[in-house]
């Protein structure tokens, strides 16, 4: 692994972590040329579904689009990156399952919502107010009141 800093292709794996699905691989890496660390990640790449947009226009998947859009709901709030990430794991994973070689972005969205609704319910109804296309203050509430509902039911 070239180190990100100066080009050396000489660097040190410090510490190696596998994720909680065991699903991809985290390593710290130590660079001996100019002493910088940095993380790297080992995934398995395997064949994504296309996504289907609301316009019927079709794009690959991009796991780090998919990572910008939850920090972007996630921003300011106290949730770790790590966190996110494990997140998005468990998107990708259920995108996976479905086994079907097309997925709707709504269907995306939906799993994004759960994932997030787990993370932080702010973030949820942030994410949520553009996936849904919120429109009225009505909307709002509503989403307010479904997470409001979650929360009781778990108790």
């Amino acid at each position: 692994m070239k180190c990100p800093f100066c080009g050396s292709d000489d660097t040190q794996v410090l510490d190696t972590r596998s994720s909680a699905e065991a699903s991809s691989i985290r390593r710290r890496r130590k660079c001996p040329a100019c002493d910088k660390r940095f993380t790297t990640y080992e995934r398995v790449d395997l064949k994504m579904p296309r996504l289907v947009k609301k316009d019927g226009s079709r794009t690959d998947f991009d796991r780090d689009k998919l990572m910008g859009s939850m920090m972007l709901a996630l921003r300011k709030r106290p949730v770790s990156t790590d966190a996110v990430d494990e997140a998005v794991d468990r998107v990708i994973e259920r995108l996976r399952s479905l086994g079907e070689r097309e997925v709707p972005t709504t269907r995306v969205g939906d799993f994004v919502m759960r994932e997030l609704a787990k993370l932080d319910k702010i973030a949820y109804i942030r994410f949520a107010s553009v996936s849904r296309s919120f429109e009225t203050p009505d909307d709002f509430r509503e989403a307010v009141q479904e997470v409001k509902a979650g929360r009781k039911r778990r108790k």
